[in-house]
């Protein structure tokens, strides 16, 4: 902002928000909530780093979205005592764009590349040579008169986050030094995160409370976050203050069409397609994602994943299909009240 430009309310606003959002963050994997094998592992990996005084090698963190990827990012650059530097697959779609961002890295640095899977492929091949060498191949001209040019890169740490790590190709994916394969929270680790962040946002809360919360969570902290600010704010409307009562937590919720197992409206949306329109299924999932007005590769990622890890949704080479759970859930009697193994 220039010098000559009036804060405004609502630049102040924006401020204070940025601020609550990284405090939510925790700074140090101390402070980090669950994750104990990955913690360990990565105190491990930048302790050694710290004794040699070099960078760390490069990590990658692979997992579910709102698993605590970015925070774990940004606590290596913390505590290697390293500036860090962010970007994403999707923003780096030529060669160009990685060289220059490459080339402008400082002496050990912690470079986060966030969707690293979404890469240009020609950005790919790349970082290949920058993970391993330090270094990358500049061609410069067109055709037989083509030169490349080599160019020294500074020593830095890589920290690339992807949700579908399949998707990497082998070569950059052997390039990591550490792997880390985040997994979903248990409700008593939820129940801590929520805990920590109302103590942040000023909300009191018991422990029947934080328990109510952390289990509509789906096992994401992002998840529990976001819905202890939508409690946050109905208290605050409802009952004028920062204290929350179980009725209140349990009303904001319904309120954002969040149940007691945290199915928000588009999971019950596509639960009540396959199970009232389709029979249970099987039935393909474009055909399913018509039914509820979205895009396939949003019910296929956003959706379907939960509701398998619950043991609601089955998938088979003919289709998805509902399991009797679902149908419990729903209050709908299966036809003939059981679900035929070859389905499954």
């Amino acid at each position: 902002m220039a010098d000559d430009m009036p804060v405004t309310s609502e630049d102040a606003l924006d401020e204070g928000e940025l601020a609550v959002e990284g405090a939510l963050r925790p700074a140090t994997l101390a402070e980090f909530v669950g994750q104990h094998k990955v913690r360990g592992q990565l105190q491990l990996l930048l302790d050694a780093a710290r004794i040699q005084q070099r960078p760390a090698d490069h990590i990658l963190l692979a997992g579910p979205p709102g698993l605590g990827k970015t925070t774990l990012a940004m606590i290596v650059a913390q505590e290697s005592e390293r500036p860090l530097r962010l970007s994403s697959g999707p923003a780096i779609q030529h060669a160009g764009d990685l060289a220059a961002l490459l080339s402008s890295l400082t002496p050990g640095e912690v470079l986060f590349i966030d969707e690293i899977h979404r890469m240009a492929r020609s950005a790919e091949e790349m970082l290949y040579l920058a993970m391993e060498d330090f270094r990358i191949d500049i061609m410069v001209g067109k055709g037989a008169g083509a030169t490349s040019i080599p160019l020294d890169l500074a020593p830095f740490t890589l920290v690339g986050a992807t949700t579908r790590s399949g998707l990497l190709p082998n070569p950059l994916r052997d390039r990591f030094g550490f792997t880390a394969h985040l997994e979903y929270y248990e409700s008593g680790e939820l129940e801590r995160v929520v805990e920590r962040s109302a103590a942040v946002l000023g909300v009191a809360l018991g422990a029947e409370q934080r328990a109510e919360i952390a289990r509509r969570s789906r096992g994401t902290p992002r998840i529990a976050n976001r819905l202890l600010r939508r409690v946050r704010d109905y208290a605050l409307v409802h009952a004028g203050g920062a204290a929350a009562e179980v009725r209140e937590v349990r009303a904001a919720l319904e309120l954002y069409d969040v149940d007691e197992i945290g199915l928000d409206r588009l999971d019950r949306a596509v639960l009540e397609a396959l199970v009232r329109r389709f029979r249970g299924g099987p039935v393909g999932l474009s055909t399913l994602a018509v039914a509820v007005g979205e895009e396939p590769d949003t019910v296929e990622s956003v959706v379907e994943p939960y509701l398998v890890r619950i043991g609601f949704m089955g998938r088979t080479p003919r289709g998805r299909v509902a399991t009797p759970e679902a149908y419990a859930h729903l209050g709908v009697a299966h036809a003939d009240g059981t679900l035929k193994i070859d389905d499954l």
